[in-house]
């Protein structure tokens, strides 16, 4: 690579993409890395500030920014995910499918400490549609050592995925003695059966029940029968003494991962396990508000991700959906 005035570069190849911003609102690639440049080409590089341009070819001990991304974006394109053809040295990547994507935090962070390599996502666990873009990456400098593109070739490729939704069964009990005899409309059902629908679910069934735990868990016991593997509990969350329906999803038998979350609105909401199946007591505030608690766990919950009680707590950091 080597640095000449741009009237001494005609017939040389350029070494890089060359931007330019233009009257006309164009902003963009005005030239492409290896274009040869000609003597018509001389008047818009001098309007785009250009008196000097870089041409040729690295060093042997250098690797192009293009090829340097490349490695970047091998490194971080896992299953679900694609990239295109560099612009500007930076690679994007893009969704391949509807789901919920991923990061390995550990091997993104290692790669970002590679010197010159920098790689930004969109935050992990969170649900994408295909076609969205999901990463970027690129080197800083128009070359880098080929020991720095090493480093990133050894963390191996997949850092990010996309993981498919899967079609769960899912059962719905509503709770509440005022919804069981009529006295109020239920307002739950639509939302539970637009939430389910997103992610192609199916609803098996709807249950109303009164504020009596073992009704609850006689409900929640023949959807577990007819082969539910989500069971979702309305009603009876909070913490007055007569909401059973904590009490209930604790009878089934399943292991409770969490009552309360570090969520506002949703901070409510009950998770559990009866084997493979998840039961979640949706806070109340999921029939006031559009995002809550319950929209930051369903996706892993379709995804067939596995939810801690480290997960849940690590919800606070940017828990405050009301923003």
């Amino acid at each position: 690579m080597k640095r000449v005035s741009v009237h001494n570069a005609i017939g040389e190849a350029l070494f890089h993409d060359m931007t330019a911003i233009r009257t006309d609102g164009f902003k963009g690639v005005q030239f492409a890395r290896g274009h040869v440049v000609q003597a018509a080409d001389i008047p818009m590089l001098l309007d785009m500030g250009k008196s000097h341009v870089f041409v040729g070819e690295p060093a042997a001990d250098q690797v192009h920014e293009e090829d340097a991304g490349l490695a970047g974006a091998i490194a971080l394109a896992g299953t679900g995910i694609s990239y295109g053809a560099p612009r500007e040295g930076r690679y994007m990547l893009t969704a391949e499918r509807d789901g919920l994507f991923t990061a390995d935090s550990k091997r993104l962070l290692a790669l970002n400490r590679v010197p010159d390599f920098t790689a930004a996502t969109r935050p992990s666990l969170t649900r994408v549609s295909a076609g969205e873009q999901v990463a970027g990456v690129r080197i800083v400098p128009l070359v880098t050592a080929r020991e720095h593109v090493d480093e990133v070739e050894a963390l191996g490729s997949g850092i990010l995925e996309v993981l498919p939704f899967s079609p769960l069964k899912a059962g719905c009990i509503i709770t509440g003695s005022e919804v069981a005899t009529g006295r109020i409309p239920d307002r739950f059902e639509p939302i539970l059966r637009e939430k389910v629908a997103q992610y192609g679910g199916q609803i098996l069934g709807v249950e109303k029940c009164l504020d009596d735990a073992a009704a609850i868990v006689g409900a929640a016991q023949r959807f577990l029968d007819l082969g539910a593997e989500l069971l979702l509990f309305t009603g009876g969350m909070s913490v007055d003494p007569d909401d059973v329906t904590p009490m209930a999803i604790r009878l089934t038998g399943a292991t409770v991962i969490a009552q309360g979350v570090p969520v506002q609105p949703g901070n409510m909401l009950m998770l559990a396990y009866f084997g493979d199946t998840t039961l979640i007591g949706v806070p109340g505030a999921a029939m006031h508000h559009e995002i809550t608690s319950l929209d930051l766990i369903l996706p892993r919950v379709f995804a067939d991700v596995r939810i801690s009680q480290d997960d849940l707590l690590s919800l606070g950091e940017g828990g405050l959906l009301f923003l």
